[in-house]
This record gives C-alpha cells, structure tokens and sequence, in this order.
C-alpha cells in the first residue's frame, strides 16, 4: 500500500543529529505548515457549504452520495407534484437504495417498479414529459442503457427540434450508476458517457460528492432539457466531499498522523466506517454547464468528473510531495454542455494539460476536451496534452487494476508533462 512518508536515506550523512537550535526552528515551520493546511481545510469547507452551493444554505446534514441523492428525489417530489420516479426495483429503493422510502410517503402513483425493459422506461418517461410531467427514470447499471439508446438519443434529444419547438421531452432525468466498482467485470462497470455527449439536445451530467450531487440533481429535474444524470457508484456510500489542498510537509509521520485526525473530525464517519459529507439542507440548485476549480495550482492542468477526481487529487498529491509540481485540478461537472472557458483560462496559465476518465481512450470525452484546447490555446500550450484513460479493450474482471487509470499512471503523466515542456 502506498504511504506518504519517505523511506530515510541510508547515507550516514542525512542522519546526522540536529542542533537543538536546528530542532526548534523545524518545530516552530511544521507547527505554521500545520496551522496554514487547517485553515486551507476549513475553508474549503466554508466554500463548499456557502460558494459553490448555490441558495446559500446555512443548515447541513451528514449525508453520502446515495443519501443526497435520495434525498435530492424527496424534495422534488415533495416540491412537484408533476415528479415521478420509476424503474427497475424503484419502489423498493433501487439496487443502491437511492429511492428508499419514497414509495411509502409519495405512494404508488409516484414511485413505482417498470418492468425490465429499458426502452420501454425511457419511452414511457418521453411521453410523460411531452404531456407535462418531470419523469425520473432510473437505468440501473448505466452498462444495460445500451437498449435504451435510440430513445434517448432520437427521441428524447430530438423532440423539440424535430416538433418546430412546438413539443419538448425537456422534463426527462435519467439516473445511471456508472463505472467500475472492484468486482464488477464487463457488465457493470462500464463508463459510457461519450456515446451520449454526441447527442445534440440532451445534456450530460457527472457528480463527484454528495453535495454536488444533490445540487446537479435537482437542477438537472427541473431543467428544461433532458439530462442524463450518471452517478459514480463506487462512491455511493465512500465519498468525501472536497479535495484538500496538499501541504508538501505531509510526508512527516507527526504531521500526516495530526491531519488524519483532523480529517476524521471534519468529515464525520458513520457505524460502518463510510465517509459522510456535510450537505445543505433543503433545495439548492448548482447551475448546469459550470466547471469548478477544486484546487488551485500554476504548474498543470488535470481535468477529470465524477469519481475520478479522487484519483486525480491522489496523483496531484504525489506529484507535489515527490517533486513540487503544483497541480490545478478542475472537475467539469457537466460534460454537455462543458466549460470550455474554464478549462482554457487554466491551460493559459499552466500550459500544460493532462485529461484523465475511466472510459477507453480511443472516442473518449478526453479527446473532445483535447482537440479544442489545441485550437483555443496552441501558443500557451509547453508540452504535449495528455490522456491518461481506460483501455481500448472490453472492461475486465480479473485485470481491472491494469485497465484503471489509476494515480500511478496520472502521476507518471504529471511528471512527463513538465519533463517534455519545450
């Protein structure tokens, strides 16, 4: 397993004794470095509940992701009646539990089982909308959305542009969990948002915490567009909310085990040791088409959505620590329509990009993201863009961690990066 701290050199000279001068002086920089990374924490966390959040909330709950979505649904519901909810096993909460105990309070009519049939889930919600309603419909593995294709995308999509705007299926949500989850092999891992970004008229939506989640969720029920809404679900029930910036003093053991604490206190943990976040209470929408920084830096660019982004924060703490290379990671949250704007601002100051998803490189969203950076920001750019992505190859089971682009492959990227500048 990897740790932070470094290995001490054998060299006889890197173990000489201290002076107990030298010893006070190391105290007094880690205790500011300490104090400068927790006052980093805490407002991230401040921005996190009051700037990133739109509504401003004041009140906050401990939730995960799939809790925040639910309770994402309950408002909408509780707020429309025109909200429905089905799919495969909705009424009894869903395989992830994310519709639990909505079919007891808003009652059959609104929360109801589909049959197994995915076209016929995304046809029955097309011709909800078109008559007024807001259908949430849920595919319960975004790898079986496959038979559902033509309706999302020459239907749903399509239906205002080919009505004259005379008609709209704007009031369709998809739900979808997506990506790979440990086990899950070729059938339920799979992460195929690009197939959909094509699709002029449908937006595509990616959360990576639960306080996004819940805000991108119910901005996407009550958008006037369809959205595919796709969660990452290994990080239903282990999520953290925000990435914190790195502190290059981290890599000692006194320190790291001090932060670690202090992590455990700001991100409380439930019975079953899984991460909860603080989430606002109530309804708050985070606009749709809007990147965020997550961490600020002047050396790189790393752009990433959803779960990913826990990798990449992983990378770009290797990268500082082991050779002071300042990361700048932008989640875009929503990949249609992107922020292209957002992401070419970074690219101008950094120079450098490195794209990373789960979903094979080839026809991947990296290399939309790619070709449009190389138009918009050529003269800015010192090195070569780089794509750190799954395979080319169908999901394995067995070779899962060779398939992952995991943070060994986006830091080694990192580093060749800022190795190749020119």
């Amino acid at each position: 397993s990897f740790s932070l701290s470094r290995p001490e050199p054998r060299s006889s000279s890197r173990r000489r004794k201290r002076l107990p001068m030298q010893r006070r002086a190391l105290a007094v920089l880690r205790a500011r470095r300490i104090t400068r990374h927790v006052r980093t924490c805490s407002e991230m966390r401040k921005k996190t509940e009051a700037d990133v959040l739109t509504g401003g909330q004041a009140e906050t709950r401990s939730m995960n992701l799939f809790t925040a979505i639910n309770d994402a649904l309950d408002i909408a519901l509780g707020k429309d009646d025109e909200v429905y909810a089905f799919g495969e096993d909705v009424k009894f909460g869903g395989v992830f539990r994310c519709c639990i105990g909505l079919n007891e309070k808003y009652g059959d009519n609104r929360v109801f089982n589909t049959p197994l049939c995915e076209q016929g889930i995304i046809g029955f919600a097309i011709g909800a909308a078109a008559v007024g309603a807001k259908p949430v419909a849920e595919i319960q593995f975004a790898d079986y959305i496959h038979p559902a294709f033509d309706q999302i995308v020459n239907e749903a999509a399509k239906y205002r542009y080919r009505s004259g705007n005379e008609f709209d299926a704007g009031g369709v949500t998809i739900r979808t969990p997506y990506g790979a989850v440990g086990h899950g092999g070729h059938y339920h891992s799979q992460s195929p948002e690009a197939f959909f970004t094509h699709a002029a008229g449908l937006k595509v939506v990616v959360p990576r915490s639960p306080s996004q989640a819940k805000g991108l969720l119910l901005s996407s029920i009550f958008e006037p567009d369809p959205v595919l809404f796709m969660e990452p679900k290994w990080l239903y029930r282990t999520s953290v909310e925000e990435v914190a910036t790195p502190d290059p003093y981290l890599c000692v053991p006194v320190v790291r085990t001090i932060v670690i604490r202090l992590f455990l206190v700001f991100f409380l943990i439930d019975s079953k040791n899984n991460f909860l976040s603080q989430v606002p209470v109530g309804d708050y929408r985070i606009p749709l088409g809007e990147a965020e920084v997550i961490r600020e830096g002047s050396d790189v660019t790393i752009v990433g959505w959803g779960a990913q982004l826990q990798i990449l924060a992983k990378a770009a703490d290797m990268a500082m620590e082991k050779d002071g290379i300042s990361c700048e990671i932008i989640d875009l949250r929503t990949l249609t329509p992107w922020d292209e704007d957002a992401v070419c601002r970074s690219v101008e100051k950094t120079g450098r990009l490195v794209i990373s998803h789960e979903a094979p490189q080839h026809g991947g969203f990296g290399a939309e993201i790619s070709s449009t950076v190389q138009e918009k920001c050529f003269y800015h750019l010192q090195a070569p863009i780089q794509r750190i992505c799954g395979l080319d190859t169908p999901f394995p089971l067995i070779f899962e961690k060779l398939y992952m682009p995991d943070h060994l492959k986006n830091y080694e990227a990192i580093v060749s990066s800022v190795n190749e500048s020119c």
